[in-house]
């Protein structure tokens, strides 16, 4: 069925050439993103002018670090667009189906229904006026022809709804054959991408190794590392709570717009009840006077007939991300969860909040957790990503809000599989371990804070 659906619609140059729906929701997405990512990194320009400018060896790694993370997550979306694809054109192959089905029978049901108005002939009308008859009977007849008529007009829009529908539906197919070819060929530039700059970076470690041994073991970049950590979250904090304000004023006009539409409904809806009653207030008090006159009391309309029925369509879920800084939890929601939150990674422990870094180096802030390259990495709770991509000392760096000032930070990651204002829900993958950063070992170091201050996540996941 599916084969014969996709034969309907062969790709021709100019449908090639013309903008997919894919493309446009995706430019919409980026042009979103972008006002975002705009304030992002003016924040991080700003904490940057507060360090000094003492070269990093891990920042050598970082274009390369950022490719590799942009090509997994790349790769990773694109086979799930493949998919949701996939899935779309069988859900447009069945709905062809039905449509086709309901199209004969409306085909059918106008045909009879021509043939009888042919069969009475059109001078039906006057022959009735004429006729002689009971009034009431001439006009019960002529309201039942304008009910026929009525009937014809409709199933006529209801086919030609229908009809149009089909054809909307081959313009979706070739539609979503366009979009699976641009996926395939981006899906080869994301490979060619991703080899080149794993091999980049292989070099470059090799090149580095030495130098980046000996910063590891530096007190003062560790101590660095956490000013620059402190300051990217004090500033997330107040960027966050200023999309909360908007974001509640703006739930608040949509409000005051849903109360005034409600209020504005059920007045329509009085006045429609009031103008009922009063026709059949009126048609009982013509009754009563037939009833005096001796006369037959008028006979009610015949029902309307039913409408035809306008195949629906098959509902797909929004592809356009829900993009924002504003709060994807209830404020209170993530302090409830303490002692329930989910494991961030699968590992071991390596090191524990609070332990000295180095012998006599700052304490650990977070926990690292030792695990394989490229293992899932899951937020602990709901919530929305406010930072996604590198930052030195910490590598690819993934930050999530949870509401009320908490924040959960996941750093080394190979790949971000998720970006800046995407919202997540407890225990969906939203990184894959690595070693980005300058990270000797592969995993995950991850940290909990509120209200900026960084707090024991051993209470409070399940590890």
């Amino acid at each position: 069925m599916l084969c014969g659906l996709l034969a309907l619609s062969a790709a021709g140059t100019a449908a090639a050439a013309k903008p997919t729906e894919r493309s446009r929701q995706k430019a919409a997405a980026e042009a979103q993103r972008a006002g975002i990512q705009q304030k992002l990194t003016a924040l991080k320009k700003e904490i940057s002018r507060t360090e000094s400018e003492k070269d990093d060896a891990a920042d050598t790694l970082a274009e390369s670090e950022e490719a590799i993370s942009n090509a997994n997550r790349a790769l990773r979306d694109l086979h799930q667009e493949t998919v949701e694809t996939n899935v779309r054109l069988q859900d447009l192959a069945g709905e062809q189906e039905r449509l086709a089905q309901t199209i004969a029978g409306q085909k059918k049901q106008l045909s009879a229904l021509l043939r009888e108005h042919y069969v009475a002939g059109n001078e039906d009308r006057i022959k009735l006026l004429l006729s002689g008859d009971n009034p009431n009977r001439i006009n019960r007849d002529l309201q039942m022809m304008a009910y026929v008529s009525q009937a014809q007009a409709k199933l006529l829009t209801a086919l030609n709804a229908n009809l149009a529908q089909v054809e909307a539906n081959k313009e979706k197919v070739e539609n979503a054959k366009v979009e699976l070819e641009e996926i395939a060929e981006e899906q080869r530039d994301q490979k060619a991408v991703l080899e080149k700059e794993k091999a980049r970076r292989a070099a470059l470690l090799g090149e580095l190794s030495s130098k980046l041994v000996v910063q590891r073991k530096q007190a003062d970049s560790l101590q660095r590392d956490e000013q620059r950590m402190s300051g990217l979250v004090d500033q997330l904090t107040k960027l966050i709570r200023e999309q909360a304000e908007a974001e509640r004023k703006r739930q608040e006009a949509l409000a005051a717009a849903r109360a005034k539409a409600k209020l504005e409904a059920e007045a329509a809806a009085k006045a429609r009840a009031l103008a009922r009653a009063a026709a059949k207030a009126e048609r009982e008090r013509l009754a009563r006077e037939a009833a005096k006159a001796g006369k037959p009391a008028p006979k009610p309309l015949p029902p309307e007939p039913d409408e035809p029925k306008v195949a629906e369509q098959p509902k797909h879920e929004e592809r356009t991300p829900d993009i924002s800084l504003a709060p994807a939890a209830p404020a209170g929601a993530f302090a409830s969860l303490r002692g329930r939150l989910t494991s961030p990674v699968s590992g071991t422990i390596a090191a524990r909040f609070g332990a000295k870094r180095g012998g006599d180096g700052p304490s650990w802030k977070g926990m690292f957790i030792k695990a394989p390259e490229g293992t899932e990495v899951r937020s602990v709770a709901v919530g929305r990503v406010v930072h996604s991509g590198w930052m030195r000392g910490f590598g690819n760096l993934i930050i999530v809000d949870h509401g009320g000032d908490y924040l959960s930070i996941y750093a080394n990651n190979q790949t971000l599989l998720k970006r800046l204002g995407d919202a997540v829900r407890a225990g969906e993958p939203i990184a894959s371990a690595g070693n980005t950063g300058g990270n000797e070992e592969s995993g995950l170091y991850f940290e909990l804070r509120h209200l900026g201050k960084a707090f024991d996540p051993a209470s409070w996941v399940k590890f």
